[in-house]
């Protein structure tokens, strides 16, 4: 084996390491989830180019799909598509608050990953015998899926619900910037070594190593998903109401509801009151702090409009309030975390249950 062949290989299997190493860092920090609670638009920005920088599936998938392409005219054609298909199911998730599993749909884009290096290969020709799908339209299809990925990651976040729409625009703005930022490296790159003699040796090598670090990637997200699964049926058999009820006030209390959140989950809770109620409440955990939005919706309201009363992050809150107006009165929860929370909520008033 000739040096000429042996540098790229060595450098190939360096990449591919480092990208396996990457995928325990994936994600977003503690520290970044803070500066975007306590920063505005450009800490969404921000954020939104980092984390594209750092997502070693998306920038994988990007690769993949410039890795033969020459023309300026295909590169972008391509790279537009899959922006249009993440673009449009990031805002459109995000803004309705839609949620996959993260280890779910993290496991599919690892599978993204592995068809357009099994499509680079001709794998579809040499081993099937057929013709491959429509390229363009399966970037487009697969690009929407990364968006779930991408809404799903930011909705680990408490975002503003006056500026929802702008903050996820900016995000949005933030991951195309750093999608850009790397696909110049990448094209750089690919250019300076595609006239060498030893470009094809590692086109074969590079491609056939993302395909089986998606398919490493999907046994990864598959096996979380599972354990994270048995987790939570475990440990919530295992709670027990009285032993979270010991830290609650003893009170005149008309209703006390248990609820769990799963990993990642979220859930609502409201009663029915007319205007100028009183609705008190007490709520505590498990232990697992949760975001909270204690908050009403006037009856028969059509814009969306609410109203929040206490806001927070907290494993135990209590407080009071006289309703401004009729309508729905109660909570929401996001567990951040990738443990299971159980929440005991105790409240009395003049209300009408709606659960």
């Amino acid at each position: 084996m000739s040096f000429s062949f042996r540098w790229p290989v060595l450098i190939g299997l360096l990449a591919l390491l480092c990208v396996s190493q990457l995928a325990f860092a994936h994600g977003m920090s503690e520290e970044e989830k803070q500066a975007i609670i306590e920063g505005g638009n450009l800490s969404y920005l921000w954020l939104g180019a980092t984390h594209m920088l750092s997502g070693y599936d998306h920038l994988a998938f990007v690769f993949g799909i410039v890795f033969f392409l020459k023309s300026f005219r295909d590169i972008a054609k391509y790279v537009t598509a899959f922006t249009l298909g993440h673009s449009v199911t990031l805002i459109w998730a995000t803004y309705q608050g839609i949620q996959i599993n993260y280890y779910l749909i993290d496991a599919v884009i690892a599978l993204s990953v592995s068809y357009i290096a099994f499509t680079n290969l001709g794998g579809f020709q040499k081993y099937l015998r057929i013709e491959a799908p429509n390229m363009l339209l399966m970037i487009t299809g697969l690009g929407l899926i990364h968006g779930f990925g991408l809404s799903t990651r930011l909705q680990e976040l408490p975002l503003d619900a006056e500026h929802l729409l702008l903050n996820i625009v900016t995000f949005n703005l933030g991951i195309e910037l750093g999608q850009l930022a790397a696909l110049v490296v990448m094209l750089i790159l690919l250019r300076v070594w595609r006239d060498k003699e030893s470009f094809r040796p590692f086109s074969r090598l590079a491609n056939s190593g993302l395909m089986v670090m998606g398919g490493l990637l999907f046994l990864m997200q598959m096996h979380d998903y599972s354990h994270a699964d048995t987790s939570y049926a475990a440990e919530s058999k295992a709670v027990e109401v009285s032993a979270v009820a010991e830290g609650l006030s003893e009170g005149d209390w008309q209703d006390s509801i248990v609820i769990d959140l799963p990993p990642q989950g979220y859930k609502e809770y409201k009663v029915m009151q007319a205007k100028d109620k009183l609705l008190a409440y007490e709520w505590i955990t498990d232990g697992g702090e949760l975001y909270y939005d204690f908050h009403g919706e006037p009856a028969g309201d059509k814009t969306g409009f609410f109203q929040s009363y206490q806001i927070g992050t907290d494993s135990k809150v209590s407080g009071e309030v006289k309703t401004p107006f009729a309508g729905t009165h109660g909570w929401y929860w996001k567990n951040k975390s990738d443990k299971p929370v159980r929440i005991i909520l105790q409240f009395r008033g003049e209300y009408v249950l709606m659960q």
